[in-house]
């Protein structure tokens, strides 16, 4: 039986875009057999240029973080600067750019624990504020998720996608301690 004592954090580099996309498609499966295929669509990370281009960049920018279940990894954080799809912070930040966890390992707060790892390097930064932006649409379940991580839901928005419907946004805010 796996807990979460079991579960590590480590920091990860370029060989690891793999893992980021394995856990996209995986993730993104599991979405679309819910029916749930507003927030990442049907189709595999890993057969897409954009997102294959995206972990490559994530996984050689220095943020990329994988939470590690023994020798697997079950979880992926990415930290670092805002898109531009969101208002820029008035203050100094640290953004989390992706959260993906294992669905076989739901319930065991890798989530969780990677946000406050992610609230960690923030501190250790001397930065009072972490921002993230997640799916808004649907029942906003994500939403209420990083809600009951300590955000704050700001300011929603819409990013336009040519020929698709337009992603509903939302946009978080969680203050430092």
């Amino acid at each position: 039986m796996t807990d979460q004592q079991s579960i590590t954090i480590r920091p990860a580099g370029p060989d690891d875009a793999g893992t980021v996309l394995r856990l996209l498609d995986s993730a993104t499966a599991w979405l679309a057999a819910r029916g749930r295929t507003g927030q990442w669509g049907t189709e595999p990370a890993s057969t897409d240029p954009r997102r294959i281009a995206q972990a490559d960049d994530w996984a050689s920018g220095g943020g990329l973080h994988l939470a590690m279940c023994a020798d697997r990894p079950v979880g992926a954080l990415v930290v670092g600067s805002a898109s531009g799809t969101v208002p820029p912070a008035a203050e100094p930040e640290l953004y989390v750019r992706l959260l993906v966890t294992d669905r076989e390992y739901a319930g065991m707060g890798i989530g969780a624990r990677l946000l406050g790892h992610a609230a960690d390097l923030a501190r250790s930064r001397g930065l009072g504020l972490l921002r993230v932006d997640c799916y808004g649409g649907d029942d906003r379940a994500l939403v209420r998720f990083y809600e009951g991580c300590g955000f704050t839901a700001t300011e929603a928005f819409t990013v336009a996608r040519p020929g698709r419907d337009p992603w509903p946004g939302q946009l978080l805010i969680r203050r430092l301690g």
